[in-house]
């Protein structure tokens, strides 16, 4: 009796072990599958599969080419490309979208593939998001359209769909749309921009913001911020909000990420007003291209009118935007930057 009782006793004992170690084996599995923490924001970034788990199939192929050309944009299909010459400069996709479009707050394209089609106020109309990707050879790149049955255009799709595996239809995830920034209470001043450019940018930039070729001369290690080789007006990255958010989540590229930004907010600001200033810096023409026709969708942030409100072009490009915000919630007018 007493050996079937000690028995008894340590099977439960081990029974009871295993439990425990099956259970904590599953807790360890879920947690490598949770987003990283955004300690600055205390919200959960959703990150990009690993490119190791990219399939080995036809699909999987066309994944791969997809984010090569993201990250070789230039060399496929740029002014000397391989395969086409739709780009009319060198930059590469990545050069906005970093790391191959998969950095939070780095205009990413974690849900792209799960939003679209989807309304854009630039065009007035719903956009595929091969028209998206058409949408950026044509302005920031000035470039031609890609054909959209073509096997570029195919692969891009492909590796926007890859990375976006599991996000929500039409939703958002953390990390997907820019760095949400705390308004100044002034305007953003290109003067202090510019001291600011100097001390931080002018190195990979360069003193007239041609930006940095590679070695190879194929494309740029560094994008033009202006001039005939850079991106549009219109572009997302010419409007002030936007591009701040940008430049303080991820610049000096080397050296800062949203996590631990080297440049304070007001800073971002000012440089961002300092390189889309059309007054002293010049762009590549649009070829009268009409961006935001519906001023009532029209971005609070874009310098160039009419408006639904009196407030001057200047004051919507560099703010202060407080009192545009506060006159449109008073009216019940649209407020998106």
């Amino acid at each position: 009796m007493k050996n079937s009782f000690a028995f008894k006793t340590m099977f439960v004992l081990m029974l009871s072990l295993l439990v425990q170690c099956s259970t904590n084996d599953k807790v360890k599995t879920e947690e490598t599958k949770v987003p990283e923490k955004d300690t600055a924001s205390a919200k959960e970034v959703w990150l990009a599969p690993d490119t190791s788990t990219i399939p080995k199939d036809e699909f999987g192929e066309l994944v791969r080419y997809g984010r090569d050309l993201i990250i070789n944009t230039a060399y496929y299909i740029g002014p000397e490309g391989t395969v086409s010459k739709n780009l009319r400069n060198k930059m590469n996709c990545t050069n906005c979208h970093l790391d191959a479009g998969t950095r939070p707050y780095a205009f990413n394209y974690i849900s792209s593939h799960a939003r679209y089609p989807q309304y854009r106020s630039r065009e007035n109309r719903i956009l595929t998001l091969a028209d998206r990707i058409n949408n950026c050879i044509e302005r920031p790149h000035s470039g031609i359209a890609l054909k959209l049955d073509s096997r570029e255009m195919t692969a891009m799709l492909c590796y926007m769909k890859w990375l976006g595996q599991n996000v929500p239809m039409n939703q958002h995830v953390e990390g997907d749309s820019p760095y949400k920034l705390e308004l100044i209470d002034r305007a953003a001043d290109p003067v202090k921009g510019e001291a600011i450019y100097k001390k931080e940018c002018v190195t990979c930039h360069g003193p007239d913001g041609e930006g940095k070729m590679r070695a190879d001369n194929v494309c740029y290690e560094f994008p033009p911020l202006w001039g005939p080789k850079s991106y549009q007006p219109g572009s997302s990255m010419h409007r002030v909000y936007k591009a701040a958010a940008f430049i303080y989540a991820n610049m000096p590229n080397k050296n800062s990420n949203y996590k631990n930004p080297k440049l304070t907010m007001e800073e971002a600001f000012d440089v961002a007003a300092f390189i889309n200033d059309d007054r002293i810096h010049k762009r590549p023409t649009n070829n009268g291209t009409v961006n935001y026709p519906n001023i009532k969708t029209k971005p609070l942030d874009y310098g160039i009118g009419p408006f639904i409100d009196s407030f001057p072009d200047l004051q919507h490009k560099f703010g202060p935007w407080g009192p545009i915000v506060k006159f449109r919630e008073a009216n019940h007018l649209p407020t998106k930057f």
